[in-house]
C-alpha cells in the first residue's frame, strides 16, 4: 500500500505487475516492441497508482521536451492572444505544451525569450517579430543551430524561415477600395514600421487601390505611425494642419484606428459622413466602440493552428535527420468586416478648407 505522500515510480508499477522496469518504461512510451495488451495493463496500473511522469528526466532521455516556445510582441493586443489560443488548441492535440514570452515590442526581451527557450530545451519556437527589431541575428543563430523556427504575422525577407501570414496587401487594397466605393476620395494612411513585411504590404495595397481608381497617391497623406492609440491621435493632428484635409483614413491596425477616432471626436468631426475610418486586425473593442470600427479580420485562431502545424512538420523532418528543412509560407485570406465607421460620406466644408472632395 502506498501513502499519499509517496511518489510512485516505474519500479512500483513493475513490482505490482511483476514486469521489469524496462518493460514498464517502454510501455509508457508506446514502444512498438511492446504488445497492446501489456501497454494497456501498464497504463491502467499507472493511472490506478496515480503515477506522474518526470517530464525533465523523460525529455533528457528522449531528447524532446514536448514543449514549444511562443514569442509575441504584446499580450495587450487581443490579436496575439487569439493566435496563441489557436496555437494551444493544436499543440494540445499533438501532446505539446507551450511556454509564452512577451517582448513588449523590444529586441532586448526578444533575445531574452530565445535564451529562456533554449535553456528550457524547447523542441521549436514560434515567433512574431517585435516592431523595434531590425537586426535579426538572434533568429538567424537559431537557424544555424537547426532549432525549428516558424514566424507568424510579422516577418522580414532577411528571415528565410517558414511563415504563416495574412494576405496584408489584399486586405489593405480591399479596405481602401471600400472607402473609395463609399464616396471618400482623399484617403490617408497611417502606416506601421516599414521593415516589417506586412506593414509594407499594407502600404502598397493602399497605394495600388488609389491608383486603380485614378486617385493620386499623395505622400503628404501617408503618416508614419508606430502601432499605438497615440500614433492615431498624432496623425489626426498632422492631417488637420494640411491645406487639404483628408476625408478618410485606412489605419495600419485597430489601435491606431482607435486613436484616429478619438482624435476626430475631439475635433467634433462626424464619423462616418464627414470622415471614414477603417482599421486592420479585428481587435475585440472594434465592434463595441461608437461608431463601431470597420476592419480586416486576420483569421487569428487559424493562423495559430497553421503555425503550430507547420512547426510540427519541421520537428518531424529534423527527427528523420532530413536536412531539407521546409521554407513554406502559408498565406491566409483576409476577411472584411464593414461596420459603421466607414459608411458613406457627405459633402462637408470646415473653416474654409476642403474637407472632402466630391466627384
Amino acid at each position: 500500500m502506498h501513502s499519499l505522500s509517496q511518489k510512485i515510480t516505474i519500479q512500483d508499477i513493475a513490482r505490482e505487475l511483476n514486469f521489469t522496469p524496462g518493460t514498464v518504461s517502454r510501455a509508457l512510451n508506446d514502444n512498438p516492441r511492446i504488445s497492446i495488451e501489456t501497454k494497456r495493463l501498464v497504463k491502467e496500473k499507472a493511472k490506478e497508482l496515480k503515477y506522474q511522469r518526470n517530464k525533465i528526466a523523460s525529455s533528457l532521455r528522449s531528447g524532446k521536451s514536448h514543449t514549444i516556445g511562443v514569442i509575441i510582441p504584446s499580450a495587450q493586443m487581443n490579436f496575439f492572444g487569439s493566435v496563441v489560443h489557436g496555437i494551444e488548441l493544436m499543440a494540445s492535440l499533438k501532446g505539446y505544451g507551450i511556454l509564452l514570452f512577451q517582448t513588449e515590442e523590444t529586441t532586448i526581451l526578444e533575445k531574452k525569450a530565445i535564451e529562456t527557450f533554449l535553456s528550457a530545451r524547447v523542441d521549436g519556437i514560434l515567433a512574431s517579430v517585435a516592431k523595434q527589431t531590425t537586426d535579426f541575428s538572434h533568429y538567424q543563430e537559431l537557424q544555424k543551430r537547426h532549432i525549428p523556427l516558424v514566424v507568424f504575422d510579422r516577418t522580414n525577407e532577411k528571415l528565410k524561415v517558414p511563415a504563416v501570414v495574412i494576405d496584408d496587401y489584399k486586405g489593405a487594397f480591399l479596405a481602401t477600395e471600400h472607402l473609395i466605393k463609399n464616396g471618400y476620395t482623399r484617403i490617408a494612411h497611417v502606416s506601421g514600421p516599414q521593415h516589417i513585411n506586412g506593414f509594407r504590404d499594407r502600404l502598397n495595397g493602399y497605394a495600388d487601390a488609389l491608383k486603380k481608381h485614378q486617385l493620386k497617391v499623395d505622400k503628404k497623406l501617408i503618416y508614419p505611425g508606430n502601432i499605438s492609440i497615440e500614433s492615431g491621435r498624432e496623425a489626426v493632428d498632422y492631417f488637420f494642419k494640411l491645406t487639404k484635409i483628408p476625408d478618410a483614413v485606412f489605419a495600419v491596425e485597430d489601435y491606431t484606428a482607435l486613436g484616429i477616432i478619438k482624435g476626430l471626436k475631439e475635433k467634433k468631426i462626424k464619423i462616418p459622413g464627414e470622415f471614414g475610418v477603417i482599421g486592420f486586425a479585428n481587435e475585440n473593442f472594434g465592434e463595441h466602440i461608437t461608431p463601431s470600427l470597420s476592419t480586416v479580420d486576420q483569421q487569428t485562431v487559424q493562423m495559430g493552428k497553421e503555425a503550430l502545424s507547420l512547426l510540427m512538420n519541421i520537428i518531424e523532418i529534423k527527427e528523420r535527420k532530413n536536412n531539407n528543412e521546409l521554407q513554406e509560407t502559408i498565406v491566409l485570406k483576409p476577411l472584411m468586416l464593414y461596420r459603421e465607421s466607414s459608411s458613406g460620406k457627405k459633402e462637408c466644408l470646415t473653416e474654409g478648407k476642403i474637407l472632402t472632395k466630391i466627384g
